[in-house]
């Protein structure tokens, strides 16, 4: 039985994409498929059902999968046992990341970790969507959400602490707030999906819903229309750290911390199997950011 029949089959259920499943190891679609041919002919059975849009593992394929997991685990664990295992993963890694967290974060970072693992190639989808990983064909996503697919492994990668901010010139113009009641006396910007704001008192949590005539669909934009004197803001601390350095914009309500359950996660498919590349990625981007981030 071919090893590499095997990954490919594993990645294949993972991508239900033969052609996707096939780049990532650097085979040709009509390669990849002749691949699984072989894999199902030598085992007399049929793994996978085909469509032209995408293949799904049949009864049989399911009941294989842990055991080529299985196997290929086996093959790496012997490997690195005699000192093979210590080559660079390879292949292609498919990254999807929120776009101002992945302009402002993941590319600058980019520099030392394809210097740190020189044979990979990067395939990046910056949005703001929350994309099927799966259906996209994704090994790993960034994500600043709760996770709620049980189908996903997450991996915490850094806090995502939220402040409430202004700019000098609005507080020049208007005050601040001294408590969240007093907001519904001010002009808010609302991030989309983000219209209620919890706090932190010493009455216990205060959630309350402040009006504005400005909200838009991206964190950078709320940003800058903050720092642009149009309101008061909620925004995460790593997309306004360096404003907040600058004295383009100031804490306030800094008595009154927001609740939040986010967090920055790394978010991939579950499987037994976890691909070396999505490892190292994981772990370099763990270290980079560390517990105490460089944004706060």
């Amino acid at each position: 039985m071919n090893i590499e029949h095997l990954r490919l089959f594993v990645r294949l259920s993972i991508t239900h994409n033969i052609s996707v499943a096939g780049q990532e190891l650097d085979l040709s679609p009509a390669v990849a498929s002749a691949h699984i041919n072989k894999l199902e002919q030598g085992l007399g059975v049929r793994l996978v059902h085909r469509t032209t849009r995408k293949v799904s593992l049949t009864e049989d394929g399911m009941a294989f999968l842990p055991h080529a997991e299985e196997v290929i685990s086996s093959v790496e664990a012997a490997r690195a046992a005699v000192g093979a295992g210590s080559a660079l993963p390879s292949g292609t890694l498919r990254i999807t990341a929120p776009a101002s967290f992945g302009r402002l974060h993941v590319m600058p970072a980019l520099r030392g970790f394809l210097a740190r693992y020189p044979t990979l190639k990067l395939d990046l989808r910056f949005s703001d969507n929350i994309v099927d990983l799966v259906e996209g064909g994704f090994d790993v996503a960034i994500r600043n959400a709760e996770l709620k697919d049980s189908t996903l492994i997450a991996r915490k990668l850094a806090p995502d602490k939220r402040i409430v901010c202004a700019s000098p010139e609005y507080i020049a113009r208007f005050g601040q707030p001294d408590t969240p009641h007093e907001l519904d006396q001010y002009e808010c910007i609302h991030l989309m999906g983000l219209e209620h704001w919890s706090f932190e008192t010493p009455k216990g949590l205060l959630t309350v819903k402040p009006q504005g005539n400005l909200r838009a669909d991206n964190g950078e934009a709320v940003r800058d229309a903050c720092v642009n004197g149009l309101g008061v803001a909620i925004s995460s601390t790593w997309c306004v750290y360096q404003h907040l350095q600058r004295g383009e914009l100031v804490q306030i309500l800094s008595d009154y911390p927001l609740v939040s359950g986010t967090a920055l996660w790394a978010i991939y498919p579950s499987s037994r199997l976890l691909a070396p590349k999505v490892r190292v990625f994981i772990e370099y981007f763990i270290e980079r950011f560390g517990a105490q981030p460089y944004w706060d």
